[in-house]
């Protein structure tokens, strides 16, 4: 699929915008914990890809709609140890705010490393709550749609699957030069006229939204701007 960059048709238009699905399959680490040195210990092991699911595969999981906490790690600390303080800390984080994985790595431990010198009791989880490390794959299928033009995104956001929203503005991020969402990158294409809704789709924070409310923004966003731009003429 051609997102971003300079890519060009026959006619020396941009491509249009081809609209995927996915679905994210879960695979066990072979980590797990039951307590917080274990957690830490597993933390620090753990493939990449496991800390990118436990913060963004919730998005695909229906219970995320109102989640009561926003990482699977700070939910199991909650849920599973009882540490309230510690829950908290960890569930603020934003990883969009993070240049990489390693560096969210680093300032997870970091807080749970304070907790451990902050007592001396180590809470343990029941056998059957311990968390279990995981990681995802994902699953991509071609939906066989397209969006030909900037004047029919909204109209086309608007009407995709959560997991094309979760495909093309969350886990594009992984995937395109700019480390962007697929709409921004695609618009990159089509000069300076949509510059401004570029950069205001761009602005959307992704993580603290459900997919559906994440829909609505963005088919929002775009619809506003196109509003602007034919008052303007």
């Amino acid at each position: 699929m051609s997102t971003s960059g300079s890519q060009l048709n026959m006619n020396n238009h941009p491509e249009v915008f081809r609209v995927r699905d996915c679905a994210l399959v879960a695979l066990a680490t072979g980590l797990s914990a039951q307590n917080l040195r274990e957690f830490r210990d597993g933390l620090q092991r753990v493939h990449e890809g496991s800390i990118y699911h436990h913060f963004w595969g919730r998005f695909l999981q229906s219970q995320f709609d109102e989640p009561e906490y926003n990482n699977d790690f700070a939910s199991w600390i909650y849920h599973g140890l009882h540490e309230k303080a510690l829950a908290e800390r960890l569930s603020v984080i934003d990883p969009t705010e993070y240049d990489d994985i390693g560096s969210l790595r680093e300032d997870i431990l970091e807080r749970v490393e304070e907790r451990l010198d902050e007592t001396e009791f180590v809470a343990w989880a029941k056998v059957d709550e311990q968390f279990q490390f995981v990681r995802s794959q994902i699953v991509v299928l071609d939906t066989g749609k397209i969006i030909e033009r900037p004047e029919s995104l909204a109209k086309a956001v608007s009407e995709m699957s959560l997991g094309s929203i979760f495909y093309h503005f969350i886990d594009a991020r992984r995937r395109t030069p700019e480390k962007i969402d697929d709409f921004s990158a695609w618009l990159s294409d089509w000069g300076e006229k949509y510059v401004s809704l570029r950069e205001a789709i761009m602005a959307i924070d992704p993580f603290f939204s459900s997919l559906k409310e994440l829909r609505r923004i963005i088919a929002g966003t775009a619809s506003l701007y196109m509003d602007k731009e034919a008052g303007r003429e």
